[in-house]
């Protein structure tokens, strides 16, 4: 039932047993390993063992998924990363019974949308890749319950873009100026800071009623975690620690941020780094 031929130096024409698929074996083998090896292409002797559970071609020198491992479709674990993969056949969405996919450390620059049917998936791995965008259609593998994207341009621009720069005293100065309603005039102050204190913004977050000038956070929300995934949206904080649930509706018009609950947004914002950070 299973075969282990892993880090050997297998990748010749030769390399599988002539007429695999009409052996007993094909009827029979459930785990097949051939990672670590020298296969340019999946060998189209092994996508006639149709029973297969589990095929792992990990390490190997791969530059592409043949349309036919649609046949397999007995197939629950796919290991395809560390190899030279660029696209994602359609046709990978044709397993019905897939419950893990890893395409980890490859080239890929895009996910289709048909990989949405695979309605069985519970875990995608895809960092270190150049993804720098996930379809829409991705809310709908329902039961994903782990996304691995850190290592993409995507997560890298959204991990730099968050980093914090401390205010400077003048900024400091200006919030308390504002949000205690320190009263002032222009002949109280030159002209530079009362322009200053003029282009304060508020922050979203009607629990903080804070301002910011020049120092602020940008935070990515990704609303709600697997199954209901929504764009992600950015919003500007006064700082680090004013990230409580707040409504998105004046920074967005679609109907499904300003739908979003606080308990929705709460559970997001936990597990939004455990999808960036993988």
């Amino acid at each position: 039932h299973t075969l282990l031929a892993k880090n050997n130096r297998l990748g010749g024409p030769s390399s599988l047993p002539k007429g695999l698929g009409q052996a007993p074996l094909a009827r029979s083998l459930r785990v097949l390993n051939l990672s670590g090896n020298r296969f340019a292409e999946v060998p189209p002797a092994l996508l006639q063992l149709r029973g297969l559970r589990s095929l792992s071609l990990g390490g190997n020198r791969l530059h592409g998924i043949p349309p036919d491992i649609q046949e397999l479709h007995s197939l629950e674990f796919l290991y395809l990363g560390g190899n030279f993969i660029t696209a994602i056949p359609p046709e990978l969405a044709k397993l019905p019974s897939l419950r893990y996919l890893v395409l980890c450390d490859n080239k890929i620059q895009s996910i289709p949308p048909q990989l949405a049917q695979l309605h069985s998936l519970r875990s995608l791995s895809l960092h270190n890749n150049l993804l720098t965008y996930l379809p829409r259609e991705i809310l709908n593998l329902v039961h994903l319950e782990e996304l691995s994207l850190r290592g993409n341009p995507l997560v890298v621009r959204f991990v730099r873009d968050l980093t914090y720069n401390p205010p400077s005293l003048q900024e400091l100065a200006g919030r308390t100026v504002k949000t205690r309603n320190v009263p002032y005039t222009p002949s109280d102050l030159p002209e530079s800071l009362v322009r200053y204190l003029s282009l304060a913004s508020n922050c979203p977050n009607p629990k903080c009623g804070g301002v910011y000038f020049d120092s602020c956070v940008r935070q990515i929300k990704f609303v709600d975690f697997c199954g209901k995934y929504r764009l992600p949206l950015m919003h500007y904080l006064c700082s680090p620690e004013c990230s409580s649930p707040f409504s998105s509706a004046s920074q967005s018009s679609t109907s499904q941020s300003e739908s979003d609950s606080e308990d929705e947004a709460s559970v997001a914002a936990h597990r939004m780094q455990k999808v960036l950070l993988g």
